[in-house]
């Protein structure tokens, strides 16, 4: 298969899009990659090998997909962009274990997708994406709130978004994405990718984000999609404090707010004090208490 020539070479790159006449869509955030270089880099960090069934978003023409294809057990590549479709039945051609769905990945059901595309529902499971960067964030929080267990992620992105993976309490980065990633993962930025790298340059620099399952927590939360929800609720209103959160989310009334405040007292958490002031384990806390006197959170 690697007799064949590269997608994401410049020259074959702009013949493939004067063939199909594509032109770019800024509105579904279409950059395409032609750096060879990276696109070893990226499967490298995703240490991609023939046992591994691979889940890549947004595809494009193929560039990283053809890469993943040589190096994966198989590849499940979920497109939006109706017109690439016949581009990347050609370009994939030589590639039998590459599946390409037609879907928004925002509407798509993993768990449901990953029983019916691939064979081997034991094979370590990873996800590698160039990302689109209009809806990085949402694509990362159904990612992470699906509940599979992904040997890792690998992901390209804006590097502002990239700094939030990782940010810890009490910087401008921290927010819900920060608690969403580090409740699963462990996050690190691999590199960064210039501009120049794609056709055509978008208006800011990339970084590859490699996550990895974290060591397991000490204090478990009672429900993991309520706690999610915790995570938006407390950073709803960023320049807000706590409380104002959480009763513009819960309600004013005097029996909602005399629970928040016997939660919050039960876990020592101030009410004025900002969201980004708290720590993850602080965040699982005051969800457990909040089950406890019976706010559904």
């Amino acid at each position: 298969m690697a007799d064949y020539p590269d997608i994401a070479t410049p020259l074959r790159t702009q013949a493939i899009m004067n063939q199909y006449g594509i032109n770019t869509k800024k509105s579904l955030g279409q950059n395409f990659l032609t750096d060879m270089n990276i696109l070893h880099q990226i499967v490298a960090a995703g240490e991609v090998s023939s046992t591994d069934n691979v889940i890549e978003i947004g595809p494009g023409i193929g560039a990283l997909t053809e890469q993943l294809a040589r190096a994966a057990k198989q590849v499940l590549a979920f497109e939006i962009d109706g017109r690439l479709i016949e581009v990347l039945d050609d370009t994939l051609a030589p590639y039998d274990n590459v599946t390409v769905v037609n879907k928004d990945i925002l509407k798509v059901d993993l768990n449901e997708a990953l029983a019916q595309y691939f064979s081997d529902q034991m094979a370590p499971l990873k996800l590698v994406a160039n990302l689109p960067y209009y809806i990085t964030t949402p694509i990362l929080m159904q990612v992470l709130e699906s509940g599979i267990d992904f040997a890792s992620i690998v992901v390209m992105m804006q590097k502002e978004v990239a700094d939030r993976l990782s940010a810890q309490p009490g910087t401008k980065a921290y927010g819900a994405l920060s608690l969403a990633v580090q409740y699963r993962m462990q996050a690190h930025v691999a590199f960064t990718v210039s501009r120049t790298s794609f056709i055509p340059n978008p208006n800011v620099d990339s970084a590859i984000v490699v996550l990895t399952p974290r060591e397991p927590l000490t204090t478990l939360p009672r429900d993991e999609k309520k706690l999610f929800e915790l995570f938006k609720i407390g950073f709803a209103m960023r320049r807000k404090t706590l409380w104002n959160n959480l009763i513009t989310a819960f309600g004013k009334n005097a029996v909602v707010t005399n629970k928040l405040m016997d939660a919050l007292e039960m876990v020592q958490i101030d009410p004025k004090i900002r969201a980004e002031k708290l720590t993850l384990e602080q965040f699982i806390e005051l969800h457990n208490a909040l089950m406890t006197v019976g706010i559904n959170a």
